[in-house]
């Protein structure tokens, strides 16, 4: 807060014609967290990926509606078989370094994500047996079997590439990343900001208009909004749903939401050595029973908060209309921890300090205390909670997930057994059979039944509830135009104009 507010001093101090001109190439975004990784393979954070688009390029994209389209990559096929996929890549590219783009750093991109023992993507790129250059515009990847996510795999982290020549220095790639994105990377201040500035060898460099770009972590809603009021900060995401109506009315702001792919949920710690109580399903069937949805969309979310039941989104094609959402009952919430042997639950919830997850985390113990349940908030600097999420030090996570085009990265690596992002180590060998099915059949005829019957399972299990839809609510100054959203929530600002 305090480097916001000296921005609007220096910037009040800048008279010149042309530092008037440098004023109005720079867009500065509120962030509702601080980030965690800028390094593809590392990042689990919505707000890294944020940072991460305009930073490094993926070799496809998606547009607003969900297709594929090319980015490194200009086209691709895949064999018969569905076990090769050839790409071939746009020429003519340099990374920030100027180092070029070419076949070999696809491999050597691939080849660390999937394999570092640190990396979070392992598990999305778990069906890749190898990565072959055939020529300096063509690579091939090899899978061990079809894989029908790998194209929304690829449009994401896992496909963003960096620089080869400073993949051997590992903490170069986390404290200063090389990509070969519109914007390089200038600054870091940890819980501060982080700077980037317009790249002129991008291959698409005449359609980013602005100079330079600041993304400023301000995890108080209240306060975000305010900086944007005043013309500190000249966009945010995630508004607030309570001040939804009040930015619609203000004439000077722009508001712009979109549902996304993704949810808001509580994450069970399920481990051996875990709490006792969460171990018993019936545990986490009380929880959910004494969870009032409704009540959260109303109250928190604004009405903007959509009850979810599971990993995949209403709007998607694999959404399973049979589930339904559960309905609060507290009685019966009470028989299920008898049955299990418990009078009182005592747990902790872990989450990220912001003005809504607390909102949020005070609501859960006051609904979970009727039912039995004494909930012992524990709010955490995001990164922090994830990390500890990470080790297994918790033993109720409150977190949410952005979401992805295809069904497998809702739900492969937060639920399968070996999965990067499975923090309660939930296992179960009939879901992880399901979901590495789905992954090799080719049409939604074929993949469909397979999620229907894993998240049956998972509805029954409770490793996860998902507590309602995450939406993308945006607060832009009449000075941004040419914002779009997108599902998935990340910001691109390929034709965005700062105008004075």
């Amino acid at each position: 807060m305090r480097n916001v507010l000296l921005d609007l001093v220096l910037a009040a101090a800048l008279t010149t014609g042309a530092a008037s001109a440098m004023a109005q190439s720079t867009i500065r975004i509120g962030l509702q967290e601080d980030i965690g990784s800028l390094d593809p393979a590392r990042s689990s954070q919505v707000v890294d990926r944020m940072v991460l688009r305009s930073l490094c390029s993926s070799l496809v994209d998606i547009s607003t509606d969900l297709k594929f389209v090319p980015m490194l990559a200009t086209a691709w096929n895949v064999s018969a078989d569905g076990k090769t996929w050839t790409f071939k890549l746009r020429k003519g590219v340099k990374f920030h370094d100027d180092e070029p783009f070419n076949a070999a750093a696809v491999k050597a991109n691939l080849d660390r994500a999937r394999t570092m023992q640190a990396s979070n993507r392992k598990s999305e790129l778990s069906s890749i047996d190898h990565v072959d250059v055939v020529d300096d515009s063509t690579v091939n990847i090899v899978l061990k079997a079809p894989d029908s996510a790998l194209l929304a795999t690829l449009s994401d982290r896992a496909g963003m590439m960096l620089a080869p020549k400073t993949l051997a220095d590992d903490a170069s790639v986390q404290s200063k990343p090389v990509c070969s994105g519109p914007y390089k990377f200038v600054q870091r201040v940890q819980n501060d900001r982080v700077v980037l500035e317009k790249f002129p060898g991008f291959w698409d460099a005449d359609k980013y208009p602005i100079q330079k770009v600041i993304f400023l972590p301000i995890p108080d809603t209240t306060v975000r909004l305010a900086n944007v009021r005043s013309g500190s900060l000249d966009m945010l995401e995630r508004l607030s749903p309570s001040d939804v109506k009040s930015v619609k009315r203000d004439a000077n702001l722009t508001f712009i939401s979109m549902d996304g792919l993704g949810y808001y949920g509580l994450t069970f710690n399920v481990a051996p050595n875990a709490n006792k109580a969460l171990r018993d399903k019936r545990v986490r069937q009380a929880f959910d029973l004494a969870i009032d949805r409704d009540a959260i969309n109303q109250v928190i979310g604004g009405g903007i908060f959509t009850p979810a039941n599971q990993a995949l989104p209403h709007s998607g094609q694999y959404y399973d209309t049979s589930i339904k959402t559960t309905k609060r009952d507290v009685a019966k919430a009470k028989a299920l921890l008898k049955s299990a042997g418990f009078e009182k639950v005592n747990v902790t919830l872990s989450f990220g300090n912001s003005t809504v997850s607390n909102q949020m985390a005070q609501m859960l113990q006051a609904m979970l205390a009727e039912a039995g349940i004494t909930l012992k908030l524990r709010p955490m600097d995001y990164a922090a909670a994830l990390d500890a999420a990470h080790r297994g030090d918790f033993d109720v996570l409150y977190n949410g997930w952005s979401g992805r085009v295809d069904p497998d990265g809702n739900l492969h690596q937060f639920v399968s057994c070996k999965g990067n992002l499975n923090y309660g180590q939930y296992c179960n060998a009939e879901v992880d059979k399901l979901l590495n099915d789905a992954r090799v059949k080719s049409t939604v005829a074929e993949r469909k039944p397979l999620y229907d019957a894993a998240n049956k399972i998972l509805a029954d299990e409770d490793p996860i509830l998902y507590l309602y839809v995450q939406p993308w609510p945006y607060v832009l100054t009449k000075k941004v135009q040419g914002f779009v959203a997108y599902p998935d929530g990340l910001i691109r600002l390929r034709g965005v104009t700062i105008k004075g």
